[in-house]
């Protein structure tokens, strides 16, 4: 079965180590975005970049850095995401929120054939 359909996508760029409460600040996102109900949440993490503060953090070995870029990319329905959105404001203190329009086609269903022992999907 395939559902299709405009959604929202919520990017939040933030750094590997932000922290809440002593906890990665991507984590409480996550589980915050799951207590809500929202659709899906992935942590992305990334392997160069630079933000507000224009050092570059890289993966490469000569310049190992402890705060690698992170982005939070959670897709729902524009109503969840913009309800969604006041948590963030009471999370992030520092960090790149983006909303962008998007078509979803989304996989569901999947059980499993004969031929290619698979045991459903997302």
């Amino acid at each position: 079965m395939k559902l299709q359909g405009s959604a929202l996508r919520l990017s939040v760029f933030i750094g590997e180590s932000d922290q809440w409460h002593h906890r990665p600040l991507y984590y409480e996102i996550v589980h915050r975005a799951h207590a809500a109900g929202l659709a899906g949440v992935s942590v992305l993490r990334g392997i160069e970049g630079y933000g507000a503060s224009n050092h570059v953090h890289t993966t490469r070995i000569l310049s190992l850095s402890e705060d690698l870029p992170m982005v939070v990319i959670i897709v729902d329905t524009e109503d969840k995401i913009r309800g969604f959105l006041p948590q963030l404001d009471e999370l992030i203190s520092e960090g790149l929120v983006i909303l962008d329009e998007v078509e979803v086609i989304r996989y569901v269903g999947r059980t499993a054939g004969p031929a290619d022992g698979r045991v459903g999907g997302r």
